[in-house]
């Protein structure tokens, strides 16, 4: 970890906060152990000396649970969540990104979705947020989260839930494309974390129902991705309404110009953590998409399952509720299954786990934050009921499968809503998944939406090449014979 030049040589943050961590002005936060507490000027208001601890209500005991790395310096109730999820071991970007966070630096993370980034950050934040006793004012969040989709915003906001489970910390999600009334009221409750797209997040400041001045933590997830996106102007205008004294985390995949010139805008001495992305494995793996109208999903895992005589699978999707809904139609076809998801008792998973183990169920129904634990050998087949959002999350997928060696066989659903997912699955793994239409769900229409795709990128890049200017060797003339260099050759003139 490092602090990069590139951040530290602005000159007009010399009059900004944490010159250092001692002496902080007046009406700024405290420490988050032991330090003065807030005055009653500061933002939060109404109190002197040393923070009292938060109040909980009583709960039973925590189990007594060892954690390795970083996971073992964190609060108790946070440990105890990580167990509930089979965290032991931390990944790379957690273990680097954690420490600085939970002491209150900046931090610039270059990471991809799939390395473990999401927990990253939103472990450090709630610690922090969890050790504030007074309750957040109405329309008044304590922290703000941006990301630059709705499907990102939710996952984080699942993170969240899952990671703080046994804290008193409130949250919620707030994005287009929905009604906006139930984000107004949560918002209005009060809220420690706000999680966001850049539009609505505008929409709802400028209605008043959200104001920004009380944040003491911002993170911005996808930069690079926001700027694809062109949100750049929207994220400035959110900054401009932020409160100058915060913590700030900033994560990219890849770092542009553009964006290292947005991260010097936000962060004070960063320290820098770099996660190269993990290489896709996947070319032992038998891999396969299938084109079938999204309501005969379940009727082609049906028939997949009977036809191939498939012993153990793993089936992936979205949603919860989906998980649950999946396992009743391959119950009614007498096909043995059990959910995993987030709903489930920690008790119901670990029942699912072991009837899958000793082969009392033949197919786990997933979604991938649930999927996490499952550490099972003899997996035959993966099916991707749902494209995942992120391309890098199909490979962890897939790669439950043949194992020490085994055969193993992904299957990938596409429907007419998937086309997009899958071209980025395929530019991610840098090869083509194979076509299967040898089922009597297949619709030709979507395979063909995709060829067409493929052919339309390989004729732009065909007419690229034919329009590119001929190299400088090719214009120059034919050179001379070794006659007419030595001046022999045709006939002289007496």
């Amino acid at each position: 970890m490092a602090k990069p030049d590139s951040f530290m040589s602005n000159p007009n943050k010399n009059n900004r906060r944490r010159s250092g961590k001692k002496n902080r002005p007046s009406g700024s936060k405290s420490p988050r152990r032991g330090g003065p507490g807030r005055t009653s000027g500061g933002r939060g208001g109404g109190f002197k000396g040393r923070r009292e601890p938060p109040v909980r209500e009583k709960r039973e005991p925590l189990e007594a649970i060892r954690m390795e790395g970083v996971f073992d310096t964190v609060i108790p109730e946070i440990q105890h969540a990580l167990r509930r999820e089979h965290y032991e071991m931390p990944t790379p970007v957690q273990a680097q990104a954690i420490p600085p966070q939970v002491a209150g630096d900046d931090l610039f993370g270059s990471a991809q979705t799939g390395t473990g980034k999401t927990a990253a950050f939103t472990i450090p934040l709630l610690q922090e947020v969890s050790s504030y006793r007074k309750r957040p004012d109405s329309g008044c969040p304590r922290a703000l989260i941006l990301a630059p989709t709705r499907e990102l915003a939710a996952q984080i906001g699942e993170s969240i839930a899952t990671y703080g489970r046994f804290l008193h910390v409130s949250h919620t999600v707030i994005f287009g494309g929905v009604g906006q009334r139930p984000q107004e009221l949560a918002l209005d409750r009060g809220v420690d974390i706000v999680v966001a797209t850049p539009g609505r997040l505008l929409d709802l400041m400028g209605q008043g129902h959200v104001d920004l001045s009380q944040v003491e933590t911002f993170i911005l997830d996808e930069a690079d991705r926001m700027l694809d996106m062109g949100f750049i102007p929207d994220i400035e205008k959110v900054i401009a309404r932020l409160p100058e004294d915060r913590r700030n985390g900033f994560f990219s995949a890849t770092v542009p110009k553009a964006v290292e010139e947005l991260a010097g805008k936000i962060l004070v001495n960063p320290v820098q953590v770099k996660i190269d992305p993990e290489k896709p494995t996947v070319d032992k793996i038998d891999q396969r998409v299938l084109y079938v109208d999204r309501a005969k999903k379940d009727d082609l895992l049906i028939d997949m399952i009977r036809r191939r005589k498939i012993k153990r699978a793993i089936v992936f999707v979205k949603m919860k509720y989906r998980a649950s809904r999946v396992c009743d139609r391959l119950g009614h076809a007498g096909i043995s299954s059990e959910p995993i998801h987030g709903n489930k008792s920690q008790a119901a998973r670990t029942r699912a786990l072991e009837q899958f183990k000793k082969g009392k169920v033949k197919v786990l129904v997933a979604t991938d934050i649930a999927a996490r634990g499952i550490d099972v050998d003899d997996i035959t087949d993966v099916f991707n009921y749902d494209l995942p959002v992120e391309a890098e999350t199909y490979v962890h997928r897939i790669g439950r499968t043949a194992r020490a060696g085994a055969e193993g066989h992904a299957w990938t659903f596409c429907s007419k809503d998937d086309v997009d997912l899958l071209r980025d699955v395929e530019r991610f793994i840098k090869r083509p998944i194979l076509d299967e239409t040898d089922h009597e769900y297949h619709r030709e229409s979507f395979l063909n939406m995709v060829r067409n795709f493929k052919t339309s990128r390989r004729k732009e890049a065909q007419k690229r090449n034919k329009t590119k200017k001929p190299k400088r060797w090719a214009l120059k003339k034919k050179p001379r014979s070794i006659r007419e260099l030595s001046g022999g050759g045709g006939e002289r003139n007496s």
